[in-house]
């Protein structure tokens, strides 16, 4: 695991009582150190502070996105909710507000890593929904033939909807089958990456073809027309 955070009394407080839960840590002190040091140890999960020396951590995720499919955890503080909406559109799969427990904040690393991982995926039919075809096996999107450049988290809803395209998903359901059912937190962070999957599918909210709002209740795929 990499904690990237420049306030050492919070970085010594987690490297401590991450350790004591059976993690091994590493700790970078700025932007260009957690970038290097993702690269150098490729570790599971990223702790990420957004507010850092040098670059932030919204260009530190975007850079580590493009060579790390590790769970990324930013920390942000209370009145940061753009921040927070950015770091989860550039990659980041959950967020922790200041001030936090490092108990809440253990509670939310294991949930993510009780995660289906990439290299683990059953062998399932390809799925069609009009131009849009998802390969849960190879864990891959394709929309018109070509290629979309999914999250981790993003490609887990897209292929929790589409496994039973008929059923309405509650956000808290979502929630439970992508980051686990001992999760807790804010369930519209599951409205943020929704959003994120919609754009990367040029799929209009209003009008939506793949991923559809039943007001009230939650989300369900679409056929694709």
């Amino acid at each position: 695991m990499l904690v990237v955070e420049d306030d050492s009394a919070i970085a010594h407080l987690l490297m401590q009582y991450l350790s004591r839960e059976g993690f091994e840590v590493d700790v970078a002190v700025d932007g260009e150190q957690g970038v290097e040091r993702a690269g150098d140890i490729r570790p599971d999960v990223i702790i990420l502070d957004l507010m850092l020396p040098g670059i932030d951590g919204i260009e530190v995720c975007r850079r580590v996105r493009a060579f790390s499919n590790a769970y990324i955890l930013i920390l942000t503080a209370r009145g940061e909710e753009v921040d927070r909406v950015i770091g989860l559109s550039v990659g980041a799969d959950d967020y922790v507000v200041k001030p936090f427990s490092p108990r809440e904040l253990s509670a939310r690393v294991q949930a993510l890593l009780r995660r289906p991982r990439q290299d683990h995926a059953v062998e399932e039919p390809v799925r069609r929904f009009g131009s849009l075809v998802i390969d849960p096996a190879a864990r891959e999107v394709t929309l018109a033939g070509e290629f979309v450049d999914l999250t981790r988290t993003e490609f887990d809803l897209l292929e929790t909807l589409s496994a039973r395209p008929r059923a309405v998903f509650e956000r808290r359901r979502l929630l439970e089958h992508v980051w686990g059912s001992e999760w807790y937190g804010d369930d519209h962070v599951i409205d943020v990456h929704i959003a994120n999957l919609r754009r990367k599918l040029g799929d209009d909210p209003s009008a939506s073809r793949y991923v559809r709002t039943v007001r009230g209740i939650g989300y369900r795929m679409g056929d694709g027309t």
